[in-house]
């Protein structure tokens, strides 16, 4: 068994997670293919930068402004449509599965009835897509991670002021 693990000392985003699984050797092209085959207004490259005095891969995720707002059965279907394998878009499902439920306790309504709203961006999908695809290119099992630290303070998002961590992300 091959397990992936995410050492989030500084936390988690999803540009950090596509920059680190090339750097753990996932060909970057293949997941921009596979980003670029959902037909999102978007785009995802990789280049080399320094951070504190090291190399880093940087995965930047370049869209337009929006304010969609998705529900699970559409995020669904973009990722069918996509030229992902089986198990790429199982694990997509997955990742969006996982966040809706945190949403729909938080919210106290059903699955069916979340509309994604950060989470539902094109960066977003571009981030969590190109990211199964990349844990599966990298043939990894089982993934896991440390803790995550909590934010502190107030975010402003589509349901106003919330505290950090907000209460889906802490879920």
């Amino acid at each position: 068994m091959r397990v992936g693990y995410f050492d989030c000392f500084s936390g988690v985003s999803g540009d950090m997670t596509l920059g680190a699984l090339v750097d753990a050797g996932v060909d970057g092209r293949a997941i921009i293919q596979a980003v670029q085959s959902l037909g999102l207004p978007g785009e995802l490259s990789f280049e080399t930068v320094r951070r504190g005095g090291f190399r880093a891969t940087y995965a930047r995720v370049n869209t337009p402004r929006e304010h969609a707002h998705r529900l699970w059965r559409q995020i669904e279907s973009i990722i069918d449509h996509g030229a992902l394998t089986i198990s790429q878009k199982d694990l997509a499902r997955k990742i969006f599965l996982k966040l809706g439920e945190a949403e729909a306790r938080v919210h106290g309504i059903d699955l069916a009835k979340i509309h994604f709203h950060e989470v539902g961006a094109v960066d977003s999908i571009i981030d969590i897509v190109g990211s199964a695809v990349g844990l599966d290119l990298l043939g990894v099992d089982r993934f896991e991670c440390s803790a995550v630290p909590p934010g502190r303070g107030f975010v402003r998002a589509e349901h106003g002021r919330m505290p950090l961590p907000a209460p889906a992300t802490a879920e």
